[in-house]
């Protein structure tokens, strides 16, 4: 179950076609917009409004968080864990350059945003499988007890 949101109020607004994308949102202006394809079933529409949810979230963790956050992701690359809990991390973890990571450069920051926002999606939504799921079981279990050091279950979620 998600825990309570803490922020200021988010709009939500689906679009006919987003083009490629199911979803894309603005910090700033606090909207996401959401394809209508993903109104189609099968649990998408959960999984993709919790993750652009967790955008709105990354920007509020501290930067000690996101730095822990990218130390559970720097051992799964070191230790070569294929995988991810959704498309738009997988493709960025498969561009990843170990420099990148060494450096925290924008794509390695890219790339813990977002995996940072699918595992919260994998996380919430109550998906048990889904064809984007191919991070190992042995790395799930390790994402999941992060979060739930990072965010125990009555304590609001700060976006």
């Amino acid at each position: 179950m998600l825990p309570p949101l803490d922020g200021r109020p988010i709009r939500v607004a689906v679009r006919r076609s987003l083009g490629p994308y199911h979803a894309s949102s603005s910090i700033r202006r606090r909207v996401i917009f959401l394809d209508s394809g993903v109104l189609s079933g099968n649990g998408e529409f959960e999984r993709i409004l919790l993750h652009e949810i967790f955008h709105f979230a990354w920007v509020r963790l501290s930067n000690a968080k996101r730095r822990e956050w990218e130390d559970v992701l720097r051992a799964e690359v070191g230790a070569g864990v294929p995988g991810e809990l959704g498309w738009s991390s997988e493709w960025r973890k498969h561009t990843l350059l170990r420099r990148s990571m060494r450096l925290r450069d924008p794509r390695w920051r890219r790339y813990a945003c977002e995996s940072f926002c699918d595992t919260g999606a994998w996380i919430f939504a109550g998906l048990d499988g889904h064809d984007e799921f191919t991070l190992p079981a042995r790395a799930k279990n390790h994402r999941r007890g992060w979060f739930q050091r990072q965010f125990p279950a009555n304590d609001p979620l700060s976006i």
